[in-house]
């Protein structure tokens, strides 16, 4: 039996989880998030604990057993608290500053880069070397992060470029010189 999958999903206070047929709502004070869930797993909400069920121990509805609960759980905290993604700038020069709602990216092209978010998605710059992206969704809020490094990666010489704050570059010595 999966680990994930049986555990059972406690319902914070402040947050309303709708189950209907296949059909998954989640409402809490930061907003509201639906998803479908796959016909073979069964979803019961009964005194504020949601479980969910696999008919069968096939390959396929295993991996959606554990799935779909992470799925639901990640609803529950993203309407409840939220998610974030903090992005740090390294290099000289570089720098990112916000435009009403949109992002303004300088580092190191010859043209700045524009960065339109999606719905849902909160951009702050506290620092010009700091972007925080927020948001409900967690998979939406690690995509736009991921978009938004991808503008300039790290690179392992000097470390120069757009990184997530816990991540850790491996670097490389460079070349030294002849004699």
């Amino acid at each position: 039996m999966s680990r994930i999958g049986k555990k059972p999903i406690e319902v914070p206070a402040g947050v309303t989880v709708t189950v209907s047929g296949q059909v998954v709502k989640v409402k809490g004070p930061q907003g509201e998030l639906q998803t479908t869930v796959h016909p073979n797993i069964s979803v019961k909400m009964e005194n504020n604990v949601i479980e969910v069920k696999r008919p069968d121990d096939f390959k396929e509805n295993r991996a959606l057993h554990g799935l779909t609960r992470a799925l639901i759980q990640n609803m529950i905290k993203g309407v409840s608290e939220g998610y974030k993604k903090v992005l740090d700038i390294v290099g000289v020069g570089y720098k990112a500053e916000l435009k009403g709602t949109n992002l303004l990216v300088t580092i190191g092209y010859s043209h700045p880069i524009y960065f339109i978010p999606p719905a849902g998605i909160k951009l702050e710059t506290p620092t010009p070397t700091q972007i925080i992206v927020s948001g409900i969704d967690k998979q939406l809020v690690g995509q736009v992060a991921s978009k938004i490094r991808s503008f300039r990666k790290p690179e392992p010489y000097k470390g120069k470029g757009i990184k997530y704050s816990d991540e850790q570059i491996l670097r490389k010595a460079g070349k030294t010189a002849g004699k």
